[in-house]
């Protein structure tokens, strides 16, 4: 493994900070510095761009997107463990690592930054759903995020580019599709983790469109495809019957089929459902 920069390899890192992955934190390591520089290129040129990261850990991909030129990043890493290392490569490059150690889930990272921002991580597994869900549904669109490249289990991955018809297809893909491109640029083995987790790993990339595919309120739609696809068996008159009194009728007016079951419902409907909803009368 060549070297990316003047600093120790990340097994020494790792030994030297005891960084022992922690299961509870949902921490798996990358240690190969030309695999984590290979992510950093799959998010573009990052020359002009700041970047947020979360969960650097020891600093593998941060160390990849420094030396891919990122403006500036924003490291959020919940664990004090990592302070240390990530401090060590701040200051091998002087100005443009910020660290807060924090949860990204309670982090507000714009007054950190310089637009344009793109986001790039290793999302820790027990969180990464939640995060990507929060910058796929702001209120405002465009986000203040250009694009998204985002490492996460194969099968989560699989589920954001999935179609209509297929067990796949859910909330994820609805969500993710309607608002960004999305698509699969990498897949990792286990084996390029340290520890191994028990499944694949898969890199994606969402850029954000300058506009929705459909119109649609993302708090209701949001709300539309989790109470569907939470009881994915049922048709949608019985999954959505919370939703509203009327739901049968506002399902006919968006072109759905009360018993239809969300995994045969294309996004568009998805959308005209969601409208129908914000408009109707309680």
């Amino acid at each position: 493994m060549s070297a990316i920069d003047g600093l120790p390899p990340l097994r020494a890192v790792i030994a030297q900070h005891d960084l022992r992955a922690k299961k509870q934190l949902g921490q798996n390591f990358l240690l190969d510095l030309n695999l984590t520089a290979k992510i950093a290129r799959a998010a573009g040129d990052l020359t002009g761009c700041d970047v947020i990261e979360v969960g650097p850990g020891p600093g593998g991909l941060t160390r990849g997107l420094l030396a891919e030129g990122a403006r500036h990043v924003l490291a959020i890493e919940k664990d004090a463990r990592a302070l240390p290392a990530l401090a060590e490569i701040a200051a091998a490059y002087p100005g443009r690592l910020e660290v807060i150690h924090g949860d990204a889930l309670e982090v507000d990272p714009l007054a950190h930054l310089t637009p344009p921002i793109r986001i790039v991580a290793n999302l820790p597994y027990n969180v990464g759903t939640e995060l990507l869900i929060r910058w796929l549904t702001p209120a405002a669109w465009p986000p203040f995020w250009q694009s998204l490249t985002l490492m996460f289990q194969k099968e989560v991955a699989e589920r954001i580019v999935a179609r209509p018809g297929g067990k796949a297809y859910g909330r994820l893909a609805v969500l993710a599709q309607w608002r960004a491109e999305a698509r699969i640029v990498m897949t990792l083995p286990p084996e390029a983790f340290v520890p191994a987790p028990k499944v694949h790993s898969a890199v994606m990339q969402l850029t954000a469109l300058a506009e929705p595919r459909y119109p649609a309120d993302p708090a209701v739609l949001n709300r539309v495809v989790a109470a569907g696809f939470n009881q994915r068996r049922k048709m949608l008159r019985a999954s959505l019957k919370g939703l509203h009194p009327q739901i049968e009728s506002l399902l006919v007016q968006a072109g759905i089929a009360p018993t239809a079951r969300a995994e045969e419902i294309g996004l568009e409907k998805f959308c005209a459902l969601a409208r129908g909803l914000a408009a109707a009368p309680r």
